[in-house]
């Protein structure tokens, strides 16, 4: 996945920007982000304050771990169940 020019902060920031009564497209052109851009940002980060955006972040990466880890398992017990089901 495409790394984000912003980082969480930055985007909140943006975001803040416009809810202060800033047009949409003029805090586009500042930033250099598409109007699709904002809306996505909007949708993933709006009414979160920066702290909550970092515990965000934080529940992600240990989510992707815990997964990592559940596929392996079940990988494991397929192979296991595999081998033991073979007659000799």
């Amino acid at each position: 996945m495409k790394q984000s020019r912003f980082t969480e902060a930055q985007i909140i920031g943006i975001l803040k920007e416009q809810e202060g009564g800033t047009p949409t497209a003029e805090v586009c052109r500042r930033h250099g982000i598409s109007s699709a851009t904002f809306y996505k940002y909007k949708a993933r980060f709006g009414g979160m304050d920066v702290s909550e955006a970092q515990r965000l972040k934080v529940l992600e990466d240990e989510n992707s771990k815990l997964k990592k880890l559940l596929a392996e398992a079940m990988l494991d017990i397929a192979i296991l169940k595999d081998v033991a089901s073979k007659k000799w």
